[in-house]
């Protein structure tokens, strides 16, 4: 079983009540509750408080999965840890050793339904101890005493030649419940990260958080939602280096190039065939592979070579042809020769691994999956399935 265990306390001295404080519209807590109850790989829903205002708020709402919890005073105290509640309600409910106990953190509304199912699905599939919530940050850091944390500061590198640093954003941590009992800690073992949207790095803990988050919300939670409702997507593009192969050259002993592609994506691929959208490929490579890797997946247009003339004008081309507008083009690529396209049409996104210049476009998606491993797929499902 899993349990997803939602800590709620009525004591906050920053914001009285925060957690059921209006926020974009709905109670504060509700964000993260309604993201749970979509949430498949969640059992159990518990939100544990010590107010009659917070239970009543919750109790009022027609939902499924959750269940209220009244935590004991002493655990509910400005002192008290998040341990001793989440301790206290294992051993009331006395659950298993092996079921799946995952805290979240009402202050972090913005942490959607797919985090969670993407983090669940890694805890389970690569055996970790516990897991926890992360962003990756471009900022160099430094001690007191002058030392410099995260970089060389006498080679110092590029923005875009940096790989960051991984921050806690205290969105969630999964862990089992005998790990729990047993370290009396959230974290435990062989530890896990799961690498959010740099957008999710704020929690709400003072007043001025609260705008700062209702912004973010807006723009990257509640207007690509609107967005996505609202866009008629007719034609789905796809780079093939980074994107859908891992970006690796292979080579056999007779000389013969090699790549690796993800069955996934193909599946995904197919299925938006199926639904009635165009598919293309565009790629600045010219090989014999990329048209085998084409037919195979039934493309409706693979374009390769055409370096003279771009991405983005082969598209407009292509969206010509259909008579329809970039607008209702999608398209997922990796590198600086996919920005242009990147940057005009209607639904744009890269792999997690991709160029930090592709990352900073306006608007992108950043899948959490790398080129290769399955970034198409999550693309189409989560935007156009």
């Amino acid at each position: 079983m899993v349990i997803a265990f939602i800590p709620v306390r009525g004591g906050s001295k920053s914001i009285p009540l925060k957690n059921i404080k209006q926020f974009c519209g709905k109670p504060l807590v509700l964000w993260s509750i309604e993201a749970l109850e979509e949430c498949d790989l969640v059992d159990k829903i518990v939100v544990a408080t010590d107010s009659d205002k917070i239970w009543d708020v919750v109790a009022k709402q027609h939902l499924n999965k959750t269940s209220l919890y009244r935590r004991k005073p002493e655990n509910a105290i400005d002192t008290a840890t998040t341990e001793s509640v989440m301790l206290e309600y294992i051993n009331y409910a006395s659950l298993n050793a092996d079921d799946t106990f995952m805290l979240v953190q009402a202050t972090s509304p913005l942490t959607q339904t797919t985090h969670f199912s993407e983090a669940l699905s890694k805890f389970f599939s690569e055996d970790y101890d516990s897991l926890l919530s992360c962003v990756r940050v471009f900022r160099f850091f430094w001690k007191d005493d002058g030392t410099s944390l995260n970089y060389d500061y006498e080679n110092r590198p590029r923005r875009q030649d940096f790989d960051g640093t991984l921050m806690e954003n205290g969105a969630f941590y999964i862990s089992s419940v005998g790990n729990i009992i047993k370290n009396k800690n959230r974290l435990n073992g062989k530890i896990g990260i799961y690498e959010m949207p740099g957008f999710t790095a704020f929690e709400i803990d003072e007043p001025s958080d609260w705008h700062i988050m209702e912004s973010l919300m807006s723009n990257h939670v509640l207007s690509q939602q609107h967005r996505k409702e609202s866009l008629d997507i007719k034609l789905f593009l796809t780079d093939i280096d980074g994107t859908l192969t891992d970006g690796g050259m292979y080579y056999s002993e007779n000389g013969d190039e090699l790549k690796k592609f993800n069955t996934r994506d193909g599946m995904g691929i197919s299925l938006l065939k199926k639904k009635g959208i165009k598919v293309g490929i565009i790629t600045s490579e010219d090989r014999v592979l990329n048209i085998r890797r084409a037919r195979k997946l039934n493309v409706d247009y693979i374009v390769q070579g055409k370096k003279e003339k771009g991405k983005l004008e082969i598209a407009k081309e292509i969206s010509e042809e259909l008579k329809i507008s970039l607008n209702q083009v999608a398209y997922i690529g990796d590198d600086v020769n996919c920005y242009d396209l990147l940057s005009n049409v209607g639904l744009a996104a890269c792999p997690a691994d991709a160029n930090i210049q592709i990352k900073s476009i306006p608007g992108i998606h950043i899948m959490n999956k790398n080129g290769g491993q399955g970034c198409v797929r999550e693309f189409i499902d989560d935007f156009l399935l």
